[in-house]
């Protein structure tokens, strides 16, 4: 009986995260070829990911350069991929998300006729250029793809208004929340000391994130100045930053949280230890697209700042809110949540609308069962 050839591709450390459930789900799939490529559009980060879920790429195009453009990673991952393919043949090519090693993937799969498979499909905006360039990647990746994996019905609701046809989008839920199961544990020791120390049951601990390229400068400036000040005026609150690498969000960082001993700013920490934190923290302040899903797992209230959102279903369920880039708002509702605790509730119990763990298991039966039809065929 002939195998179904299925290569995986990604490059980042969400995507990674976000694939490898599946990866693990398809390594005991015997009616199933798992073809490993990574692209290493980030390195370092990435490789944290592989180490974790034990994961052993079959190939690694290590195309990371200090200072790299958009158009250099394109053309970079493109013509190594166009290599891969055409040597290994795949059925399907599976991508997930929306960054550009996502388009790049299903555009050299698309040059070879390679079907594809594209996780997390159906996440819109509505602003082409924010979050940039992820939505132009993941509208120009749905474009190409023959097996939309949307995580909700909202995802799906998108792409049937976009003119997908209906018989080619799966409900799936998603693999985040697999992929939380791996990590997060009650008795998780830090590396860092600092972190093991923090009192978590009385204070309130503000996990906070921010990297988006349209937030740098003034939005993320009233982002840390609302954190900041909320931070000085109440001694219960503790707040641990892990910096992003660029440049500029740590030269915004350095100056607004000079000199308050209550932010905890920290090198950036690799999923495993993330997760945990953000499963001990109070709340969460974000203008990541991945934690909107995470942090409603494991009962963490989201602030999410940033103007708009591709995931409207924690806002709508109740677990995130959209509070924008404006210092005045940012304080308001970090100090609601900080002082209210009917409203820290409500949202903390909300529902979380982003799966239960079986993702990943739903896409494998999805690619079997479309896949073998077609082999056969």
């Amino acid at each position: 009986m002939s195998k179904l050839k299925v290569m995986t591709v990604f490059g980042t450390r969400p995507e990674g995260i976000k694939m490898a459930p599946i990866i693990k789900v398809m390594e005991k799939t015997c009616e199933i070829e798992n073809i490993i490529c990574i692209t290493a559009q980030h390195r370092e980060m990435l490789d944290q990911v592989l180490n974790l879920f034990e994961i052993q790429p079959h190939y690694d195009l290590n195309i990371f350069k200090p200072g790299q453009s958009l158009t250099e990673i394109t053309v970079r991952a493109l013509e190594g991929l166009e290599r891969v393919i055409e040597k290994e043949k795949p059925h399907v090519l599976l991508v997930q998300g929306d960054t550009s090693t996502v388009f790049a993937g299903a555009l050299a799969a698309f040059y070879q006729k390679v079907k594809i498979g594209h996780v997390e499909a159906g996440l819109r905006s509505g602003n082409l250029y924010s979050p940039y360039p992820e939505e132009a990647n993941r509208k120009l990746t749905g474009i190409l793809t023959d097996f939309h994996f949307a995580p909700t019905k909202t995802n799906r609701d998108n792409l049937l208004k976009e003119g997908y046809p209906e018989e080619k989008i799966f409900i799936t839920g998603n693999t985040v929340i697999d992929a939380l199961q791996y990590a997060v544990r009650e008795d998780y020791t830090f590396d860092l000391q600092l972190l093991n120390d923090i009192d978590y049951q009385n204070k309130k601990v503000i996990l906070l994130t921010s990297h988006r390229r349209e937030n740098i400068g003034k939005p993320m400036e009233n982002i840390f100045k609302a954190v900041n000040e909320i931070a000085l005026k109440n001694e219960d609150v503790e707040v641990v930053f892990p910096i992003h690498l660029n440049p500029k969000v740590r030269e915004i960082a350095n100056k607004v949280f000079h000199g308050n001993s209550r932010v905890h700013l920290i090198e950036p920490l690799d999923y495993e230890p993330f997760t945990n934190l953000m499963a001990k923290s109070y709340l969460v302040v974000t203008d990541s697209g991945g934690l909107q899903e995470e942090a409603p797992s494991l009962g963490k209230p989201v602030l999410v700042v940033r103007r708009e959102t591709e995931r409207p279903e924690g806002i709508e369920a109740g677990t995130a809110k959209l509070v924008g880039t404006d210092y005045e708002n940012i304080y308001r509702e970090i100090d609601i949540l900080i002082k209210d605790e009917g409203e820290y509730k409500m949202m903390a119990n909300a529902v979380n609308p982003y799966g239960d763990g079986k993702a990943s298991e739903r896409i494998v039966d999805i690619l079997l069962k479309h896949g073998m039809d077609q082999l056969e065929g």
